[in-house]
């Protein structure tokens, strides 16, 4: 035995953590059992707590064996050699997945209730949980800090296997733990009281930590689960609009990705932040996603834009807000094309790494005030964007995000395309009551 229990550890990685005390720091705890460790660390350091929202995906007939995690903002980290041996199907995943998602939104909501998470753009978060073991969920935390905007990322566990630093590869900045016993073959054999936390262990301790520390953690509103209208079709989203809300904001992803889109939800918070509402959902099913054809058509893509903007106009909460699109690589062509379908009815456009060209003869026909955010090392879609942008004949600017690539995935790069957006978008979109119904 290493340790007597999670305060123990708690307390020991707290002293180990010190020297990042008031250092825009930001603790993250892995529920369940991460969570009293992290609380020890988060007072120690002065520092705000949270959670990380991670779920293992069992394999089906043996749920103990994990096949890999899921995490908030769309984070997926799969165990392809695990998928191979115990032969699971793609369907058989997905519907794990699909489970294991609906339990983070209920966790979500009951460990935060209506507060959105703590930001950590800019800052340094530390990532801890009881012990690791496989690291599927150690790797999904650090990845959603990621998206998230962090600075820096240390992941600081009491225990795990010595060849845990292979495992975790450079999934975070810094990696530190108390023990890394020869023989391991659980965390809880290395604590002499392992007892399970219930859900209100884990508020109980959130609310003492931030109450201790003043923290409020942000103004971003919580999502709804929202069913689209598409047609025949029902198409899965996320809404979230902000108390006294500016207008709204519907993005359009790219090729690939869904409403769960990382980069695209770390804007939306930003967009959230500034009184901005928002609409993230899938334009096609599953079933729809499986032929690649439809992901590239534009004008299906398009006419689901124009359709998900008809059934914004009968929400109560975006009544009388002005609408916006946000496309993110072929996502920025559906948007453009909804644009000049809609006219007026859309009252600006931001294209994130797009690829505008591929609206082709409606680019003219674009009415509403168009922001191109293209990465300075992204050459090939930054020339496409200049061509765009000479056939466009409504207000328009290319910004270019230096030292940024295709995905905006160096630091600070995703940060500036979210001001960019938010301040196109604030300057763009008003109250629009009077506007003609779609």
């Amino acid at each position: 035995m290493f340790f007597t229990d999670r305060l123990d550890a708690g307390q020991r990685l707290a002293s180990r953590l010190a020297y990042l005390k008031d250092r825009n720091v930001v603790v993250l705890g892995l529920p369940r059992g991460g969570v009293p460790v992290a609380a020890q660390v988060a007072r120690e350091l002065n520092a705000p707590l949270d959670v990380c929202l991670v779920r293992k995906l069992g394999v089906p007939y043996q749920p103990e064996l994990g096949m890999g995690a899921i995490g908030e903002d769309g984070v997926r980290v799969i165990n392809d050699e695990v998928l191979r041996g115990a032969r699971v199907t793609r369907e058989e995943l997905a519907e794990v997945e699909d489970r294991e998602r609906e339990v983070l939104e209920r966790r979500a909501l009951r460990y935060r209730g209506e507060r959105g998470p703590v930001g950590l753009a800019g800052r340094t978060a530390v990532v801890v949980d009881d012990g690791v073991a496989t690291g599927s969920t150690a790797r999904a935390a650090c990845r959603i800090c990621r998206a998230r905007g962090a600075a820096r990322i240390v992941l600081a566990v009491p225990v795990a296997p010595r060849d845990w630093t292979e495992r975790l590869g450079g999934e975070a900045d810094e990696l530190i733990c108390l023990e890394t016993p020869r023989h391991f073959y659980a965390i809880g054999q290395f604590y002499e009281d392992f007892s399970q936390l219930g859900d209100d262990e884990v508020v109980t301790l959130l609310e003492q930590a931030n109450r201790a520390h003043g923290t409020t953690a942000g103004t971003v509103p919580p999502d709804r689960e929202v069913g689209v209208a598409a047609g025949a079709l029902t198409l899965r989203g996320q809404l979230a609009v902000p108390d006294g809300a500016t207008g709204l904001v519907v993005f359009a992803h790219g090729s690939g990705s869904s409403r769960h889109s990382p980069r695209n939800r770390f804007v939306a918070a930003g967009l959230n932040r500034a009184g901005l509402g928002t609409l993230l959902f899938d334009l096609l099913t599953r079933d729809e996603e499986s032929d690649r054809a439809n992901v590239f058509d534009t004008g299906l893509l398009a006419g689901r834009l124009v359709d998900a903007t008809a059934w914004l106009r009968e929400q109560p909460e975006s009544e009388g807000l002005a609408i916006g699109y946000f496309g993110a690589s072929t996502g920025a062509a559906a948007a453009l094309c909804a644009a000049a379908e809609l006219g007026t009815r859309v009252a600006a456009v931001v294209s994130r790494g797009g690829r505008p060209d591929l609206a082709g003869t409606r680019l003219p026909e674009v009415t509403a005030p168009t922001l191109l955010i293209v990465g300075g090392h992204d050459h090939t879609v930054l020339g496409l964007n200049r061509e765009a942008q000479a056939r466009l004949r409504c207000e328009n600017r290319l910004a270019v995000v230096p030292g940024a690539t295709h995905l905006f995935e160096e630091p600070g790069t995703l940060e500036a395309v979210t001001d960019l957006a938010r301040d196109w978008f604030t300057d763009h979109l008003a109250p629009a009551a009077h506007a003609s119904p779609v």
